[in-house]
């Protein structure tokens, strides 16, 4: 199970006692927010896509929607969500599960800007009853294969 697996990831890094699990389903923004007891929009949402045949993954506020001309404009392509076969396969974790962390190699992570207005975000940890309360800060520093903070949303900003 992938929970296992961002739980070895984070022991090193000495944040393996912060990951909640729950005993009921975070595996939406919904469900996740009504899990931790914070607002939807501090829900880290992990979206998998696919750029040039490579998954990617960017975390956004639980707010936001993809914006497919800003997508576009930073990817040089059409945005494309990963199937939930696909996520299993490519990126190592279940959909409702899917976060930065004990990926791949080749899954580069990148952070959306909807994130930067709020002291800590919750994205999950591996499962679909998790997740692991951050700073922006540590969620850049701990993500696998971080690579830039991006602007590709849209719909939270006030």
């Amino acid at each position: 199970m992938s929970i296992q697996k961002v739980r070895a990831y984070m022991e090193p890094l000495g944040i393996a006692d912060r990951i909640r699990e729950f005993d009921v389903s975070s595996a939406t923004v919904e469900l996740a927010a009504v899990a931790v007891g914070v607002e939807g929009a501090r829900i880290a949402k992990s979206l998998s896509f696919k750029v040039n045949e490579e998954p990617i993954i960017i975390v956004a506020a639980g707010d936001a929607k993809v914006d497919n001309a800003k997508y576009k404009a930073q990817f040089h392509t059409k945005a494309k969500m990963l199937t939930h076969e696909e996520a299993h396969t490519l990126i190592g974790h279940d959909v409702g599960g899917v976060c930065p962390f004990a990926l791949p190699e080749n899954v580069k992570v990148y952070l959306d800007v909807s994130l930067k207005r709020f002291e800590t975000v919750f994205p999950a940890a591996g499962s679909d009853s998790s997740a692991i309360e951050l700073t922006c800060e540590e969620l850049e520093r701990y993500s696998s294969n971080f690579q830039a903070w991006v602007d590709v949303c849209k719909g939270w900003q006030a």
